[in-house]
């Protein structure tokens, strides 16, 4: 009993230490990013070429339009995915926190090319057929000490956002941009279907083109994560 009670001081700190780390762990392994690295190491790497009907696999190649590519909102770069978001700091008392403000998506049919070989990506937002992760690589912020660009400043009155509060100091806001870009090196996984080509494409002498897609069970997934290994290839 006097062991127990020498160490009685000492259970709470190691408790919350202990529960603050499990949530972190908990929110570091069930994330995004990590569930599809995770999903992406189970499958194999194949060339489209060696593609099967109904086979769930990935693929990584460049990014190439179908049609006129999206124009990202702040870079302005030429891409067919985009995903921005705009927070402003709120104070609570002694406690700060963002507040989502703009949480803009936009997608596009693509291919994706390697080596001359296309595959067809088919994306719909309405349902949502796929699950994605995107690097922010735009960044930018303003504050009470940190006047906005003209180029943030364009952007926020795009979106009706005003840069100051009415006593005409600058509100903080920041904003973050993550794209894919044309000619970008992405990774894919989906369900391959053939399909007979309707239009030809420049550069590619087959009459059939894979398509990877969704399934009731199984969502497009789509990263520009680099460096995803994976456990099988062929």
């Amino acid at each position: 009993m006097p062991l127990f009670t020498d160490f009685e001081p000492f259970l709470i700190p190691i408790l919350f230490i202990i529960i603050v780390g499990l949530i972190i762990f908990i929110t570091y392994y069930f994330s995004t990013k990590q569930k599809i690295i995770r999903t992406l190491s189970k499958l194999p790497i194949k060339q489209i070429g060696s593609l099967k009907n109904n086979e769930l696999t990935r693929f990584t190649g460049k990014a190439l339009h179908v049609k006129e590519p999206l124009v990202a909102p702040f870079s302005k770069r030429k891409c067919v995915f985009y995903v921005i978001k705009i927070e402003q700091q709120k104070s609570n008392g002694k406690q700060q926190s963002w507040r989502t403000i703009v949480h803009e998506e936009k997608v596009q049919d693509f291919f994706i090319e390697k080596n001359s070989d296309f595959a067809m990506v088919r994306l719909h937002q309405n349902p949502k057929n796929y699950t994605s992760y995107l690097v922010a690589d735009k960044k930018v912020k303003s504050g009470t000490f940190n006047d906005p660009t003209s180029e943030f400043k364009a952007l926020l009155e795009s979106y009706h956002i005003k840069s100051d509060n009415f006593l005409g100091l600058n509100k903080t806001l920041r904003y973050s941009e993550a794209i894919i870009e044309i000619g970008e090196e992405i990774t894919v996984a989906g369900i391959a279907k053939w399909k007979s080509l309707k239009e030809p494409i420049e550069g590619y002498s087959y009459s059939k083109i894979a398509e990877l897609e969704s399934s009731d069970k199984q969502k497009l997934i789509i990263t520009d994560l680099p460096n995803i290994k994976s456990k099988k290839r062929f």
